[in-house]
């Protein structure tokens, strides 16, 4: 039986463990997915040398960048991105070959092209961390030009205090690429002004769990439109295991 599984901390949120695990009934795939919450990267070493039928994992918050430093083999696109949530395992000799991909890109495009209509929209992605990596570089292939924003204003990305009505007028796209919403925690978001959004607005949150955020729920008070991250999650699910088994 191959293992497969998915690398964060915490995990209690996430929908992969339950979405391969039904895969794997219903095409009667005789596999396993665990999840592997650890409470520092370097556990990665000790999830491999004691799962050795080991053939895929995912990666998820905080991981996608500190796992590169663990892999043999980095795709293209993710070293461009600067962030893997996907690794590929393969084995010749006794040893184990792990080479990282990145996902959420695709996820993200796939998701957000239906939506737009052929607009594009200038984008604020709401964090730094390593889906917003994959959400800048996913904005740059579709031409979409954009700004990162922090909590710190930096020469490269705006504070949440700069975030003024001429800002919130020009930029009509904004993603929320932090873990605020994210259950249990529902009662947080990003603090962005939200009596500036309008019905001109559209709020995309990565976060799937609940379905509608407090982000977006601010979001459609205004009359701005809003997506969360489940079909960003199921596509790039399905990336994932073509990768794993090709």
């Amino acid at each position: 039986m191959k293992t497969y599984g998915i690398l964060g901390n915490p995990l209690r949120h996430s929908f992969s463990k339950q979405y391969f695990t039904d895969m794997f009934l219903n095409d009667k795939i005789d596999a396993q997915f665990l999840n592997f919450e650890i409470p520092r990267i370097e556990k990665i070493i000790d999830v491999i040398h004691d799962n050795p039928t080991l053939a895929g994992l995912c990666v998820t918050i905080p991981y996608k960048q500190e796992v590169m430093a663990y892999l043999d083999e980095i795709d293209p696109l993710a070293k461009r991105i600067g962030a893997v949530n996907s690794i590929q395992f393969s084995r010749q000799n006794g040893k184990t070959h792990l080479k990282g991909y990145n996902t959420d890109i695709f996820g993200f495009m796939e998701s957000l092209t239906p939506l737009l209509n052929g607009v594009k929209p200038k984008a604020l992605i709401l964090g730094t961390g390593g889906v917003s990596k994959a959400v800048a570089t996913g904005l740059e292939e579709l031409d979409i030009p954009y700004r990162f924003v922090s909590r710190t204003a930096t020469e490269d990305r705006l504070s949440y205090e700069m975030l003024s009505p001429e800002i919130m007028t020009d930029y009509h796209l904004i993603v929320n690429c932090t873990p605020l919403g994210t259950f249990p925690k529902n009662d947080t978001c990003p603090n962005i002004p939200y009596q500036l959004l309008s019905e001109d607005h559209f709020l995309y949150d990565v976060v799937y769990n609940p379905a509608e955020t407090l982000f977006m729920k601010k979001g459609a008070e205004q009359k701005a439109k809003t997506q969360n991250g489940l079909p960003m999650l199921h596509l790039q699910a399905v990336r994932n295991w073509d990768i794993w088994n090709k």
